[in-house]
């Protein structure tokens, strides 16, 4: 008796000190759009100890839950980068999670399916797909998971951050099934070293060719250059990106804020002089993560 009590006592104080992690399938049903799939997904340790997913054909959510006493209402959704081909899910996603639910915000990786003919019959809309479906699901549970459902956000990383800035311009028409009418809008964006423009200038190839093909057409991407579908609708948004970036040339957040402040969104960017892509040794994470934070209480998200 004694023992079953300490137990109980133990699982009661690490259930209030621990934030709650679990994961869920993105869908109940039929994944929208997908073909009869073949679990092909791989999970590899890089040289710098992160974790390489590709070949996602099941979309997960990785839910982290901070203790009730520390909740602030928030929620961020977290779309890891990798150029549509894999997902940097350790540093671009499951970090940071960690780091938000430290400061009471819930926070949610999204393990999104990557563009693929063999498994999807319109590889540039799967991405957006389940984007749209990680807000509706959020949103939807957010009394159950003690979530502020006006504070809601999206955050990506370089093609991550293309995905973010996708749902955050295109929430007004839903790819997936929405029966209760849930705003697919999300709160406010975070777009970290992001692709946003999938124009010759601009455009990061791989990212462009994994989404819409190597001979895309003008519509597809027009409608993927974030910078031409801004409207007095768009969420906020913070950016931060490093002038030195070769991969993912600085130009992409600075048309994207331009094009947010034309239309008198609330935008907030921060450019680095050095820090390539990925901000690997510079600038820290305490650096750009300490600007986001201070951003988001000075907008009320925390």
């Amino acid at each position: 008796m004694a023992k079953k009590y300490f137990f109980s006592s133990l699982l009661l104080i690490l259930t209030l000190i621990c934030p709650a992690q679990f994961r869920i399938n993105l869908y109940d049903n039929k994944i929208p759009g997908s073909r009869p799939p073949v679990e092909e997904e791989k999970h590899v340790i890089s040289a710098d100890h992160d974790t390489i997913v590709s070949k996602v054909s099941n979309p997960e959510l990785t839910v982290y839950l901070p203790p009730a006493d520390k909740a602030t209402g928030s929620a961020v959704i977290i779309c890891p980068g990798g150029g549509y081909q894999v997902l940097v899910i350790l540093r671009e996603g499951h970090r940071i999670a960690k780091a938000f639910n430290d400061l009471g915000v819930a926070a949610f990786v999204l393990k999104y399916r990557l563009p693929d003919d063999n498994i999807m019959s319109d590889k540039s809309i799967g991405p957006l797909q389940d984007a749209q479906k990680a807000i509706q699901t959020v949103r939807e549970r957010a009394g159950e998971w003690n979530i502020d459902p006006f504070k809601i956000g999206i955050m990506g990383f370089s093609a991550g951050g293309h995905l973010a800035s996708t749902a955050g311009t295109h929430f007004d028409r839903s790819f997936i099934e929405n029966k209760k009418k849930t705003s697919l809008r999300p709160d406010f964006m975070i777009l970290i070293y992001p692709v946003i423009s999938l124009t010759d200038s601009l455009m990061h190839r791989g990212s462009r060719t994994n989404l819409l093909g190597k001979i895309p057409d003008s519509d597809n991407i027009r409608f993927f250059s974030g910078q031409y579908n801004v409207t007095r609708s768009t969420p906020p948004a913070f950016l931060t990106h490093a002038g030195d970036d070769i991969s993912v040339p600085v130009a992409n957040s600075l048309e994207f804020y331009n094009a947010l402040k034309k239309d008198s969104i609330p935008a907030e960017l921060h450019i680095y002089s050095s820090g390539g892509h990925g901000y690997l040794k510079t600038p820290p994470f305490e650096e750009w993560f300490g600007r986001c934070l201070f951003w988001m209480r000075n907008n009320g998200w925390m």
